[in-house]
């Protein structure tokens, strides 16, 4: 169970830290002294997180997508991707760490992966530039893209971050472009691509590498055009209307289902990802197999043309 609580979690907090407690007495009185006690209080600690969870309001949702213990994109190649081969740099300008993929098989099949990468800690963070990809990302998202094509490989991804980033290099470098670029070659791809929202996603920054037939969420992830806070920043001049904005974007995974903008919700273990990495991983491996088997016996001509109703559907009469 992860060691960090979000607001809405403090009484389950506040009843796990006495659980510890009994357990440590458990210990100095003698094994099975309050056994019991901490049975009882594990269930009703259970209990409520169940219920917790049951009604998350979309900002509740958004801080569970954001949880700094959720799994991120390296977790799920670690856990999903065998014999993974990292490749590097756009073959024109660098190498952006906001965006990794590279070379690996997935449950015995080769495939290529690409995904947004945030970190997890400072040094992490940094290094992936919080998950915020520059041109040199999403030009090397499209060489990935390119290698996939010449080798009848499938394409997995992995979306999770707020945006692109905004500052002056990344435009000088033609941000705006490079987006396209990779929007444009998801969709031009004539191998099979399953993409996943595994946590944040936010804007071209993730559109850009998760325009495939396939479109996954996880049930406490979100999407949107932009972050909310970003949102209400240019709509209201008050980053504060940001919970307000998030609810009438209706971004959630139910939302977007409802909407057919995503395909598919993959159920979160109780409490949320960062609860169960491992199980979240895994439940999220086996849908992903599901839907590339799907498409498996799909010719070049007929996943292009899938992909390209698929999003020409989105907004049309009768798609909501």
């Amino acid at each position: 169970m992860s060691a960090h609580y979000l607001d809405f979690e403090r009484p389950i907090a506040d009843l796990e830290a006495k659980i510890d407690e009994l357990s440590k007495l458990s210990d100095t009185a003698g094994s099975g002294a309050f056994d019991n006690e901490i049975a009882s209080l594990r269930q009703r600690a259970e209990a409520m997180r169940r219920d917790a969870y049951s009604k998350l309001d979309t900002w509740q949702k958004i801080q569970v997508a954001r949880h700094p213990e959720r799994p991120h994109c390296t977790h799920y190649i670690a856990g999903l991707i065998d014999d993974y081969v990292e490749l590097r740099g756009d073959r024109r300008f660098g190498d952006d760490q906001a965006i990794v993929g590279g070379l690996g098989r997935f449950r015995g099949n080769p495939v290529v992966v690409i995904g947004n990468e945030k970190g997890h800690d400072t040094t992490t963070r940094i290094k992936h530039n919080f998950g915020l990809a520059r041109p040199e990302g999403y030009r090397k998202a499209v060489r990935l893209m390119d290698l996939a094509d010449q080798y009848n490989l499938p394409v997995i991804s992995f979306g999770d971050t707020s945006g692109a980033y905004p500052g002056l290099g990344a435009e000088e470098r033609g941000q705006g472009e490079a987006i396209a670029r990779s929007t444009e070659r998801c969709l031009t791809l004539g191998v099979p691509m399953v993409a996943t929202i595994i946590g944040e996603g936010g804007s071209g920054g993730v559109l850009a590498i998760v325009s495939a037939n396939r479109v996954l969420i996880l049930e406490h992830a979100v999407l949107s055009v932009a972050s909310p806070e970003a949102g209400a920043s240019i709509l209201f001049r008050d980053r504060g209307e940001a919970g307000r904005l998030a609810t009438a974007w209706k971004m959630t995974a139910q939302d977007l289902l409802q909407q057919k903008i995503v395909d598919r919700i993959i159920e979160e273990p109780l409490g949320g990802a960062h609860a169960n990495p491992e199980e979240a991983i895994r439940r999220t491996g086996d849908v992903i197999e599901e839907e590339l088997g799907r498409l498996a016996d799909l010719s070049p001509d007929a996943l292009r043309k899938q992909r390209a109703d698929r999003f020409y559907a989105i907004g049309r009469s009768g798609a909501a």
